[in-house]
């Protein structure tokens, strides 16, 4: 059954419904269904059920006219001849109002809105807030009261107070909390709303203002009642006709309108409002079970006496408040004395400052209700704690949200919880709120001592909750990475809390099979992740030649685990001689290692969040090898997302191009200092990053800037030479190698005398091993080698192609049998140890193989045809053999790539192949359009294929180059009998061409306008552009592409073709009949010992800090960086000026409270009981004051006074008075008996340890009070004690005749003793130890 939603929505009209549209308002309809079904279950309004007229005729004393009540209450016959009862009288029924409200103006702004019982559950508010209204559980509640009606604030005042509001709001996540009308405070914040709104151009704020209002004072309320629902009920607001009313403030965005059965009664929210926030405090701080409760404050604007009552009752329940001083009345008066010494807060100064600042309406207060205002005003500034004034200071230019937060700081930090747990709630706040100033300012004192683990809890929220900063400011205070990823699971349930992106749906796939699709986000928070998920997520990232990242579980490993361990173990101490062993006690698999900088980098990069990343990257050691993973990880994550132009798919290609930059600015760093160093961090192995190294990490990430370094170029240009200095000339390396007696006289400069002469000079055989080695001199003898093989084959083709091969032609197929044999070899030869798919998949991925295997193929495909008996065939493979040596010409490009001159020749000339290819696309298009126009004019019915090619594309093709055809008219065959003849156009009756030969002139004009002027131009204009892009990056890519030509020479044999076959024939027999391992290329990867790999490490890191600090010193420099920090510190708060004058504030009144009289005692409510004390006022407290409205008011009572569990007739108390003073009330209240009641409170003691460095005392949780105490007991039994105290207690419970004396006595005990164990046996039934760690413990 569909929601009734008739008069309430305008559907558009059916016609400019989509299908889309429709299935949107389908799901809407569902969902507004569902939300009336839930409201009419649990959410009830109230209604007067028995009409009695109050005087007025047709009202009922309930308010409502006698229309507005159903027949049964009319005439009721249950409830006749009774007395008209509010509790009695008015019942529950399903609410009638909710759904949607929407106010007229710019904008159209939209609420939700309901209408609720006063006497409904804050539970049932609370769900249907946060379930059904989808609202976000606050970090934060501000619960602003004062004014009720219109007042006038200071305009630097207002525009504070808004925008301070506004800020905390936006970024703590807090709710705003309000009475909920268009008038005085609430007004105000409705303001600060809409500024932000129409600020910031969003027409759904981001801010939560909850208006908490009477329904039965709400003007205009019938436009929202609608049985069903409104989606949207419109209010119009009617400030004009609300009379005695009041309207909703059209800026708020939930309103909850308390319905208590009365029409025009202010106040009826109240209660249901204390407790909505009371439930709300008690809510657990975000998603995890941090034990922090939300925090409330409460923001105070002018106010009445109601305001008083609820800052009153708010800072017993130890809510802090933020009093605006300037906002009028009751806030200016609190303002006034709040930094004055308890003892000058008297009755004459409050009632001085009440007809300050309440004017005229001072007069209506009496002489009572100034003293409990006196009273309630002193009581509330010996909170300070709880008490926040915020001043207009012109010279310090902060904002109310500083206040508001500082406060809750202060409360917190104040609390019962004292000690470690308040400052860490404290924190937990702040990092709620996303607050560093606060943090840095409140929290991150000299007097508070962190140790890494107290911050972990921090660290962690600060992380999932994505806020960089607070990341940074905690690992500035003491947050050790190591510590805090120390286990596992706190790894894993980090990325059990990845956000949203393209990572979690690789990762959820794989968990799940394959099962999510595109386009469907899995939810945060699964727990079914695991690392080793991770780590094939992160090995398929960074490339297969990697090993996974994290192995087997590091803490539970089954025995069949170690035993594998311990094997693998073994093979890698055979082959490598490396061993990575556990860290700190833990097991660990032997392929992984334990580095918890990368692990947080690595969380971050996957996620692709720039501001994390970074400050894990800062954290990390191989920080080179760190940046180029990242670079690789985040390409392929872009390439992998199939959106090349998401915002998603750019983000990370610029973080990758980020610490691809990162990574060549650390290595300039190093390779400055020093070279060889530096050139060792690129071949070094990596244990962290998968046993890869910096170079291989940079080829595969694509990185040609970090390629192009010149410290990387030196390194490979050494390689290039080999065991021969880089120095040598060319031309005396060619020479050697034709006179290669030449070494032996010092005509080459090998590497090893050069660089250490302290070494001994290499011998004959060395040098001569070392130098036709050298991949230098392996490329010059095979492109004389392959020199020869195109002179041969070029001799063959031409002049010796016989019906029978001769000795050239043979000596051609071995020639060319050892190049397939060398091909064979690179294909199959494991470099890297990448395994052998993935290397013919880059085998594959090379342009150069390509040409390579096709040259052979047609090779073989000509030689087939060639040794065929036929002559037709046997020219084929003639032709086919011609044609494979311009493919093997060709090849000769990828030889010359390595000359820095022809090298970024040759890439341009590939560039300008693939536009030339596009270009051709294009103008095929024209030519044949021209081609077959022309031919169809031109030729009827033309038979012969060749000629309709000939005529429709080659034809149109030559004349782009100006070969206009003439053979049509000159030459031609009437009906195209003649094969080697084109046919005669057609003729008409009089022989004449039949087509108009205007016609034929203006496609051909039109032809060559476009094809020769206009296509061929862009050609040019294609080609200039594509050099000047690729000529600035020419050089680059050259130096990239370099690699692989020098890795290839570097792992080919010494002898050039045809000798190879030789080197192919021994390397056949080691590999498969000897069965030898394959030879690793030490010259690429490298493994160090421990030691020295930890120093390389280090110098790694100093380097790393060292380009960090020079590029945070050229950025300050910067005149951007200069324009931010002035507007930063032109609207900086100011840390401090809050805590010095509240510290002010307390250090005075801590002196008066030593010398005040009792507090406890004082208090308005009775404990446990609904009577109230007489307010006593500080200055009449002693017995000695005289006191006339305080002898008047217990005159009055007949001097029987109401105990809290007794009637005590009329004795006289003169004989039993409080030595503290006044009270407030008489008897002896639930004491039993008049006068001092004896108690005594033993201080029972015990060490923890044997070193006497912990002690615990015994503790007793009061749950009326809510707070730990010393037990207290009537008897006991006498042992060694030392009394401590023995007099007057200020108690609650006291009162002008009966009152509390204690005696204090300590009592150590030793923890074998029996008297132990029975205190054990107690203390595990009934109490709780409480232990203070310190080196010493005083009481």
């Amino acid at each position: 059954m569909l929601c009734a939603l008739e008069e309430k929505v305008h559907p558009k009209d059916i016609s400019n419904i989509q299908l889309g549209n429709l299935t949107t308002l389908f799901l809407n309809i569902e969902k507004r269904c569902s939300l009336a079904s839930w409201i009419k279950e649990n959410i009830k309004k109230k209604e007067c059920c028995f009409y009695v007229e109050d005087g007025r005729e047709g009202i009922c004393k309930c308010g409502y006219p006698k229309i507005q009540h159903c027949d049964e209450a009319i005439k009721p016959e249950d409830y006749m001849g009774e007395q008209w009862d509010t509790h009695r009288h008015v019942r529950e029924v399903p609410t009638d109002a909710f759904g949607d409200i929407t106010f007229g103006g710019l904008g159209q702004k939209t609420g939700k809105y309901v209408r609720v019982s006063s006497d409904i559950s804050s539970e049932s508010l609370y769900q249907l807030m946060t379930e059904h209204w989808k609202l976000r559980s606050p970090n934060l509640l501000i619960s602003v009261t004062g004014g009720a009606k219109n007042f006038y604030m200071k305009t630097h005042l207002k525009d504070k107070f808004r925008r301070g509001l506004i800020k905390v709001a936006q970024t703590t996540g807090a709710w705003i909390l309000t009475g909920g009308t268009h008038a005085g405070v609430m007004k105000h914040v409705g303001m600060a709303v809409r500024d932000y709104t129409l600020s910031s151009g969003l027409m759904e704020g981001q801010i939560v203002v909850i208006g908490v209002a009477p329904w039965g004072v709400i003007h205009n309320r019938h436009t929202l009642v609608h049985p069903e629902g409104c989606f949207p009920a419109y209010y119009a607001l009617d400030e004009q006709g609300q009379g005695r009313l009041s309207c909703l403030d059209i800026n708020h965005t939930h309103f909850l309108l308390v319905d208590d059965g009365t029409h025009g009664h202010y106040g009826v929210e109240i209660e249901l409002r204390a407790r909505l926030e009371k439930l709300i405090s008690q809510q657990t701080l975000g998603s995890r079970g941090s034990g922090v409760t939300i925090p409330v404050v409460c923001v105070v604007l002018d106010g009445g006496p109601g305001t008083l009552n609820t800052i009153y009752n708010a800072m017993l329940k130890h809510t802090p408040c933020v009093v605006l001083e300037g906002s009028g009345r009751l806030a200016d008066v609190i303002a006034q004395v709040a930094a004055l010494p308890l003892s000058k807060v008297t009755l004459v100064l409050i009632s001085q400052l009440m007809k300050r600042f309440f004017g005229q309406e001072y007069q209506s207060f009496t002489e009572v209700q100034v003293i409990e205002w006196t009273k309630k005003i002193q009581d509330i500034i010996r909170m300070p704690h709880l008490l926040t004034v915020f001043r207009i200071d012109e010279d310090k230019n902060y904002d109310v949200d500083v206040a508001i937060l500082q406060a809750l700081l202060k409360a917190s930090r104040s609390d019962e919880h004292a000690g470690r747990q308040s400052w860490e709630r404290q924190l937990e706040l702040a990092v709620a709120w996303n607050r560093v100033d606060i943090a840095e300012s409140e929290i991150f004192t000299e007097e508070s001592q962190w140790t890494s683990c107290d911050l972990h809890p921090a660290m962690f929220s600060a992380l999932v909750g994505d806020k960089p900063e607070f990341v940074r400011l905690l690992l500035e205070n003491g947050v050790c990475v190591g510590k805090f990823l120390e286990q596992e699971d706190k790894l894993t349930e980090l990325y059990a809390h990845l956000p949203a992106c393209f990572f979690l749906r690789k990762l959820a796939k794989r968990v799940q099979g394959g099962k999510i699709h595109r386009g469907q986000e899995p939810q945060p928070g699964s727990s079914k992740i695991s690392l080793s998920h991770v780590a094939e997520e992160v090995r398929h990232l960074l490339g297969s030649f990697t090993q996974p990242l994290y192995g087997l579980s590091r803490h539970k490993m089954t025995g069949d685990d170690v035993r594998l361990a311990a094997s693998l173990r073994t093979h890698i101490t055979n082959t490598s001689g490396l061993v990575d062993l556990p860290c700190l006690g833990e097991e660990w698999t032997p392929d992984t290692v334990w580095d918890p900088g990368r692990d947080l980098f690595l969380w971050a990069v996957v996620q692709n969040n720039t501001e994390l990343a970074e400050i894990g990257w800062e954290q990390v050691q191989d920080c080179i090898a760190a940046a180029l993973a990242a670079c690789k990880i985040l390409r392929k994550l872009a390439q992998e997302s199939g959106e090349d132009d998401s915002e998603e798919a750019k983000e990370m290609r610029e973080l990758a191009s980020h610490y691809e930059k990162q990574a060549i600015g650390v290595f300039s760093e190093c390779h400055s200092w020093d070279a060889q160093r530096a050139q060792k961090l690129l071949i070094r192995v990596s244990p962290s990053w998968g046993r890869s190294t910096c170079l291989w990490l940079a080829l595969e990430a694509d990185a040609k800037s970090f390629i192009a370094h010149s410290g990387v170029q030196a390194l490979l240009t050494q390689i290039w030479c080999g065991e021969l200095s880089v120095d040598n000339p060319h031309w005396k390396v060619l020479l050697c190698m034709i006179f290669f007696p030449l070494i032996y006289t010092g005509f080459l400069i090998f590497s090893g005398s050069s660089q250490k002469p302290e070494l001994e000079p290499l011998n004959c055989s060395s040098r001569l091993m070392s130098l036709f080695t050298s991949p230098q001199v392996k490329f010059y003898w095979n492109i004389a080698s392959y020199f020869g093989f195109l002179w041969l084959f070029a001799v063959v083709l031409m002049i010796d192609f016989q019906a029978y091969p001769s000795w050239r032609e043979l000596l051609l197929y071995v020639w060319l049998t050892s190049l397939v044999c060398e091909e064979f070899r690179q294909l199959y030869h494991d470099f890297d140890g990448s395994g052998f798919r993935r290397k013919a998949k880059m085998y594959i991925s090379d342009l150069w193989n390509i040409l390579d295997v096709l040259s052979i193929v047609l090779f073989i495909v000509g030689l087939v045809c060639r040794l065929q008996a036929s002559g037709t065939v046997f020219y084929v493979g003639k032709v086919v053999l011609c044609i494979d040596f311009i493919i093997f010409s060709l090849r000769l490009m990828a030889i010359f790539t390595i000359s820095r001159t022809l090298g970024p020749k040759i890439i341009i000339v590939r560039r300008m192949m693939m536009d030339l290819f596009f270009f051709m696309f294009l103008l095929s298009i024209w030519v044949v359009a021209y081609g077959v126009a022309k031919q169809g004019i031109l030729i009827h019915n033309e038979e012969r294929l060749n000629w309709i090619i000939r005529g429709a594309v080659y034809e149109p093709y030559l004349i782009i180059f100006g070969n206009v055809p003439t053979n049509i008219d000159s030459d031609c065959s009437v009906n195209g009998s003649d094969p080697l003849k084109p046919k005669c156009p057609m003729l008409n009756d009089e022989n004449m061409p039949a087509f108009p030969e205007w016609l034929t002139i203006i496609m051909l004009c039109v032809y060559l306008l476009f094809a020769n002027i206009l296509l061929l131009n862009l050609l040019i204009a294609i080609f200039n552009y594509t050099f000047q892009e690729v000529q600035d990056n020419t050089d680059t890519i050259w130096k990239f592409q370099r690699y692989e030509l020098i890795k290839e020479y570097h792992s080919r044999p010494a002898l050039p073709p045809p000798f190879i076959l030789l080197s192919h024939l021994i390397l056949f027999i080691r590999a498969v009949l000897l069965r030898y391992p394959p030879q690793r290329h030490k010259t690429f990867r490298q493994e160090l010992e421990q030691t020295e790999e930890e120093e390389l490490l280090s110098w790694e890191a100093y380097m790393k800090d060292n380009y960090l600090a020079s590029t945070r010193q050229d950025e300050s420099q910067s005149v951007e960086h200069r324009i931010q920090d002035t507007a930063e510190n032109s609207s900086v708060c100011p840390e401090g000026r809050s805590s010095d004058r509240d510290d002010g504030e307390s250090s005075g009144q801590e002196t008066d409270e030593e010398a005040a009289p009792h507090t406890f005692a004082r208090q308005l409510q009775y404990p446990c009981s609904t009577v109230k004390r007489f307010p006593v006022p500080e200055e009449k407290v002693p017995w000695e004051v005289p006191d006339i409205n305080y002898i008047t008011y217990f005159t009055k009572l007949n001097n029987i006074i109401l105990d809290c569990l007794s009637y005590v007739t009329h004795v006289t108390y003169a004989f039993f008075r409080n030595p503290g003073g006044r009270t407030g009330i008489r008897g002896k209240g639930a004491l039993k008996s008049l006068g001092p009641n004896h108690i005594l409170h033993p201080v029972l003691t015990r060490w923890r340890d044997a070193e006497h460095k912990v002690l615990e005392f015994l503790a007793v949780w009061e749950e009326a009070e809510k707070h730990w105490a010393l037990p207290g007991v009537r008897t006991m039994c006498v042992f060694s004690v030392m009394q401590v105290y023995k007099g007057y207690v200020d108690d609650s419970r006291n009162t002008d005749n009966a009152w509390i004396e204690t005696t204090i006595v300590t009592l150590h005990c030793d923890k074998h003793t029996p008297l132990m164990a029975d205190l054990n046996r107690i203390v595990s039934r009934k109490y709780h130890f409480l232990s203070y760690c310190s080196d010493f413990c005083t009481i």
